[in-house]
């Protein structure tokens, strides 16, 4: 009887708390602001909606270190950001713990145990990319949660209280901001196309800012978590519900493959950088490897002297980016799966060779620039945010669902997105994913391998302690624009904010173009148009970059990006 009165006692605690954290904490999910940068004197969070900054902040505030902000930051941007924040999908940490010892976390989505190497091939032999990017058979098993859990002994508090606030936001709404009016408003022919059912995000006479979004049965699914941690998502209810939903849609996802899903503790790819330590993702993410090849491809060539996007500096850049992603197409992808030649394809002699048929004054062609020579013995809407303690924790995470709204297929009676991840795959050699990126047999279809991703969570160490946390969203281009900041900061010597800011540019092999951002210099441009360089349809935004550099006197300094609803808190 004792034990029973003590459990209906700690449900009922359970219940105040979670109506309780936001108004406690300041937090008014109908009335917020967007802050896209602060110096903060303890603890600092930088997300993709205001409302999950702020969740983090709190949590900070109320004695939690960065990985319980994390957490708790995760948790409600999977309410208030559905384009990208997540239950359904997957991603990558990278952590250094106060004592030094630095974590990479792998919960990146997995193929499901009836998958196999043609599954988007049709009878003709023809790919078929629209199964393999929308509805339910373009699903992953969804790796979030279990790195959520994986996460959680890193932090301080119960996951009950972390998990708190986003139930709060579930169950009782928030306002929208116009972006994400615009968001779900774009995608309600794909939610009538691509759902058993009717969820939370249709509105036949249309979303406009300030609407409440409610989702009660997410709030159902979030609270079977709290309840019942990992196997509260991975079996039971919630994991019944993902297979029925799976069936009604023609899915593959089974209740043995989420039984199954763990999330796997990797070591960090670390490398030097002149008077730095990069800490970033291994694979199944391309992007610590990438980020190593191209960083060292110009650390001896006077990047810095070249000045901050002259026709030099971007040239150069944009041919390293060329030789690097060529490297990904042939040689990346589960290293569980496939012998990945890290080790060989970041020694300073391969770079070297690399970079032997670099001309300054001439573009290169892609047609003609082939991945290394080994010698044998991932819209781009993902979501990152930075998170930094006064303990000196630090934690970068970057996740995603791969498109916007990923399958747009929401799992009837849990109320959440479902990744379509599998496109990620090489659906078919010589085919390209919606990114435009092209792989082959180390990223094909396997049961139980994850598929390749660009996600690029980053840590720069100064002195072996924690000096910058970065990461973006955008696909493909991830890479790139974590490439870009932190040269903008380390050779350029641009202030947080621009370093941020700047347009963006991206090339990642084939096709074989280059990507500008508005507000590009159109000088720069030409220059390179006269040397042989092709341009792509300017892009309005590249990525959504979040950053914390600690400054001289210890301060953080914390930059939202000003591209979409970002923002910035701390304390």
């Amino acid at each position: 009887m004792k034990k029973v009165l003590s459990l209906l006692l700690l449900f009922a605690w359970i219940q105040q708390v979670s109506g309780q954290f936001l108004k406690e904490n300041g937090i008014d999910p109908y009335h917020y602001t967007i802050q896209k940068k602060l110096v903060a004197l303890n603890g600092a969070v930088a997300s993709a909606h205001p409302l999950a900054s702020m969740v983090g902040a709190a949590v900070l505030k109320k004695g939690g270190n960065a990985f319980d902000a994390t957490i708790a930051t995760q948790l409600a941007l999977a309410v208030v950001y559905p384009t990208a924040g997540n239950l359904g999908g997957g991603g990558f940490l990278v952590g250094q713990l106060k004592s030094g010892k630095q974590v990479a976390i792998d919960y990146r989505e997995k193929a499901p145990a009836a998958a196999h190497r043609d599954l988007y091939v049709d009878e003709k032999g023809k790919a078929n990319t629209e199964k393999s990017q929308l509805g339910h058979l373009a699903a992953g098993v969804p790796g979030t949660v279990a790195g959520l859990f994986a996460t959680h002994p890193f932090a301080k508090f119960p996951f009950s209280d972390l998990i708190a606030p986003a139930i709060e936001l579930a169950e009782n709404g928030f306002c929208i901001t116009a972006a994400e009016a615009r968001g779900l408003n774009a995608i309600q022919s794909d939610l009538k196309k691509y759902n058993t059912h009717t969820p939370a995000f249709i509105k036949n006479e249309g979303w406009k800012e300030g609407d409440t979004l409610r989702q009660p049965q997410l709030a159902e699914t979030l609270k079977r978590i709290r309840d019942k941690g990992k196997a509260g998502f991975y079996e039971g209810e919630t994991a019944q519900l993902i297979v029925e939903e799976m069936k009604r849609g023609h899915g593959i996802i089974s209740l043995e493959d989420l039984k199954k899903y763990e999330a796997a503790y990797r070591t960090p790819h670390r490398f030097t950088y002149k008077d730095f330590v990069i800490v970033s993702m291994p694979m199944p993410s391309s992007g610590g490897l990438l980020l190593n090849q191209m960083m060292k491809m110009v650390e001896k060539r006077e990047l810095g002297k070249m000045g901050f996007q002259t026709t030099a500096s971007v040239q150069l850049m944009t041919e390293v980016m060329r030789r690097a992603y060529a490297d990904r197409a042939a040689y990346m992808g589960d290293a569980d799966f496939y012998p990945v030649p890290v080790r060989a394809i970041t020694q300073e002699a391969y770079l070297k060779k690399r970079m032997e048929d670099y001309d300054p004054t001439k573009a290169s062609e892609s047609k003609n620039i082939n991945p290394g020579v080994v010698l044998k013995k991932e819209s781009e809407e993902t979501t990152h945010l930075s998170v930094m303690d006064a303990e000196g924790n630090a934690v970068a995470v970057t996740t995603t669902l791969n498109n916007s709204y990923g399958s747009r297929t929401v799992i009837g009676g849990g109320g959440f997105f479902i990744n379509d991840e599998m496109d990620d795959f090489s659906v078919q050699p010589g085919v390209p994913n919606m990114y435009g990126a092209l792989g082959g047999e180390a990223n094909a279809i396997q049961p139980g391998k994850r598929m390749l991703s660009s996600m690029t969570p980053t840590l720069v160490l100064k002195n072996g302690k924690p000096y910058i946390v970065v990461g973006t969203p955008g696909g493909t281009t991830i890479p790139n624009q974590v490439f870009e900041t932190l040269m903008n900061l380390l050779e350029f010597g641009l202030s947080a904010e621009d370093a941020v800011n700047k347009p963006k540019f991206h090339h990642q092999w084939l096709p074989d173009e280059l990507v500008t951002e508005r507000g590009f210099p159109e000088s720069v441009k030409l220059n390179l148009q006269n040397m042989g360089y092709r341009f792509a349809k300017e892009r309005s935004g590249i990525g959504r970059t979040e950053l914390i550099r600690v400054l001289p006197d210890g301060k953080l300094e914390v930059i939202a990006d000003g591209r979409g609803d970002d923002s910035a808190a701390g304390h």
